[in-house]
């Protein structure tokens, strides 16, 4: 498969008369539907887990290992996934994964144990960590023309925001209408489509150089971000106690040692001269802000809704259709701006500005008339967060040759997944500090939320300030 030079800069005008190919919109519908439902997949359990746990055992303290294993696979093997693809094939890591959900989510949806459950939810999270990044690799070296890569890219950051939205909602009407079992099958056809439809519209692509798989590195890294999610859902589940301190502790020692391993290895599965490029550093520290931010805001938004304000999780649902518009609008209008805008420039504002819109929230009251403007400002908070997301995966993508694009998206992808996985305990923590571990009352209750999303939006503006104040110099390219 051909492919260009991934340096050029995402914002260039688009020559006269580019087009998408046939064949290139029908491998874009193909992916995008993939990365949606892999980001649906986080979530759409979330409102059922009550449910769940009713149906298979498990006890209110277990409840949070459903999320928190998909979350620790899908976080902390996408980078390694992303790396054996530029090695292997893309198209067949992307196809391997799609066939491990499939299995996995049928395992789910039949599942009568806590344990069949379990397994079923790691699975799905390793499938996550190899289609995402494949996925995203084979849009990049499928669209080397820079404004086409922008808007593929553009759809993609929509899919990927918005499944986790929409994932909510779609597990609030499959558990009322259905079954919460329906959340599992409803990514079998899906699934089996992927499969057989990527072989006749996608190239298959890889490096063009192959090198040994750095083992060591792969091993260090994996075992370093399992060590810190479950440092940071221990310390929102149970407070800092000795094992979410020994977690941590761990994880910056493994961290720190993939770091020296990486700077003297040849075949470094991410060379640290990529990591030193500011555009790359800067650009996936936002990421664990922007991605981390909303969907903690999406998870509190739904106690405020059921919690607070008494209302069904189908509703909940319904409630964050604002987010998914907002994320909508801007996907579609975002390729343009950054036509005429550096992403550099726009990624600290977004950012600032999703944190900004979070901010109204804080003076939510128990009364069911604050649904009206909390819609509004979660759609304009959604809109930047979209933004913000955008500008992260150009940048990202855009600062690498063709070869590294399977370790570049790798890399981006894991950033987003750690914040996902992150976002929600950190948060919560904030939100026990305020209130406890014990029964609360309703307006207790609204003052953690009040808390746990002013603590969200403060460290999100001010992270999207400072980066706008380092990068905006050099905003002649995200590189």
């Amino acid at each position: 498969m051909t492919t260009a030079d991934t340096s050029t800069t995402a914002a260039a005008a688009p020559p006269a008369g580019a087009r998408m190919t046939g064949r290139q919109v029908a491998a874009l519908v193909v992916l995008l539907a993939s990365q949606f439902m892999m980001a649906a997949d986080f979530s759409v359990l979330n409102v059922a887990l009550p449910e769940v746990g009713v149906s298979l055992g498990f006890s209110t303290g277990s409840l949070q290992w459903i999320t928190t294993t998909f979350a620790l696979c899908a976080a902390g093997c996408t980078l390694v996934f992303g790396r054996v693809g530029d090695y292997l094939g893309r198209r067949r890591i992307f196809t391997a994964g799609m066939v491990v959900l499939a299995v996995s989510s049928l395992v789910g949806g039949i599942a009568d144990s806590a344990a069949m459950l379990l397994v079923a939810r790691t699975l799905q999270g390793l499938a996550t960590a190899a289609v995402t990044p494949a996925a995203l690799a084979l849009l990049t070296t499928a669209f080397t023309e820079p404004a086409l890569r922008t808007r593929a890219l553009g759809l993609n950051s929509v899919m990927m925001s918005s499944g986790f939205s929409v994932g909510a909602i779609l597990g609030g009407f499959l558990t009322d209408v259905f079954s919460w079992r329906w959340a599992f099958f409803v990514n079998i056809p899906v699934a089996i489509a992927a499969i057989v439809v990527v072989p006749f519209v996608v190239d298959e692509s890889r490096a063009a150089q192959r090198s040994r798989i750095d083992l060591p590195g792969a091993l260090l890294i994996t075992l370093g971000l399992f060590a810190g999610i479950y440092g940071v859902t221990r310390v929102g589940e149970e407070g800092l106690d000795l094992a979410a301190g020994a977690a941590l502790i761990a994880a910056a020692v493994l961290l720190g040692v993939f770091w020296a391993v990486e700077s003297r290895t040849a075949d470094a599965l991410v060379p640290v001269k990529v990591l030193r490029k500011p555009a790359i550093a800067f650009g996936n520290v936002a990421a664990l802000f922007i991605f981390g931010g909303e969907t903690a805001l999406i998870f509190f938004t739904g106690l405020y809704v059921q919690n607070v304000l008494g209302l069904s999780p189908l509703v909940a649902g319904l409630v964050l259709l604002g987010i998914g518009v907002g994320q909508i609008i801007a996907g579609i209008v975002g390729p343009r701006l950054l036509q005429r805008v550096s992403p550099r420039t726009m990624l600290g504002v977004s950012l600032a500005l999703q944190g900004a819109f979070m901010l109204p929230a804080l003076w939510a009251t128990s009364d069911s008339r604050w649904l009206v403007p909390l819609i509004v400002t979660q759609f304009v908070n959604a809109f930047f967060s979209m933004m913000a997301a955008l500008c992260f995966m150009v940048i990202a993508t855009s600062s690498v040759d063709a070869d590294e694009q399977g370790m570049a998206t790798g890399l981006a992808t894991q950033s987003q997944q750690v914040g996902i996985a992150i976002g929600i305990p950190l948060l919560s923590a904030a939100f026990t500090t305020v209130v406890g571990r014990g029964t609360v009352t309703t307006d207790e209750e609204l003052t953690g939320i009040h808390v746990a999303i002013g603590v969200a939006g403060v460290s999100q503006f001010a992270v999207g300030l400072l980066l706008w104040l380092v990068l905006r110099r050099k905003s002649g390219s995200p590189q």
